[in-house]
């Protein structure tokens, strides 16, 4: 599946990723999915090393993802549904620059369990503002 989607032309992807890295170290990704090219994906993020976490890294990963997004899939609006209880990426989105949607119980992917999540999106218009 992961080289079926690394071929795929980028108008038909399902899924495109970025892999974060901090002094040549791989330190997370950020992933976008239910992709709908030229109009909107839902966008994932993780750092992997906990050591990593909380330390305002989130803000620079994020703010370097999002040119890769909204050029690369040509979308108009970006959103994230992060599990509401994680205060760490709904701090960070907010202060990238991502409003606030809604709160609502959804099965967010499909490694999730059904949790209650908060819905953030970012538009083209907002993007270029920052």
């Amino acid at each position: 599946m992961l080289e079926q989607q690394i071929t795929t032309p980028i108008q038909e992807k399902k899924s495109y990723a970025l892999i974060w890295e901090e002094n040549g170290v791989q330190i997370g990704h950020t992933n976008a999915n239910n992709i709908l090219f030229g109009k909107e994906a839902f966008m994932h993020l993780h750092v992997w090393d906990t050591s990593k976490r909380k330390k305002g890294l989130g803000n620079n990963l994020i703010k370097k993802s999002l040119p890769f997004y909204f050029k690369n899939l040509e979308i108009e609006t970006l959103f994230c549904q992060p599990y509401a209880l994680n205060l760490a990426p709904n701090k960070t989105l907010k202060k990238v620059g991502f409003e606030f949607v809604k709160e609502y119980v959804t099965i967010p992917g499909s490694i999730n369990f059904e949790q209650k999540v908060n819905l953030w999106k970012m538009t083209r218009d907002q993007f270029l503002l920052f």
